[in-house]
């Protein structure tokens, strides 16, 4: 678990980063870096669900192979 904590750990570091930087964008009236910005927070965001769903899914039939086997 120490390796998705550290995933974890920097995504949300990332994430912060991106935002803090959003926030900032729309405070000074910049439209050209919220796309961009908004594609990074997505692309994280869709990372940790992949990781999420493959975590669940090697538990999930690891618990299955122990009710079965």
């Amino acid at each position: 678990m120490t390796q998705l904590s550290t995933v974890w750990g920097l995504s949300r570091t990332f994430l912060h980063v991106h935002l803090e930087r959003l926030r900032t964008a729309a405070r000074e009236q910049d439209r050209g870096a919220s796309a961009v910005e908004l594609a990074v927070i997505t692309a994280v965001i869709l990372g940790i669900a992949i990781a999420l769903l493959v975590v669940i899914g090697n538990f999930v039939t690891g618990e299955s192979s122990k009710i079965h086997g």
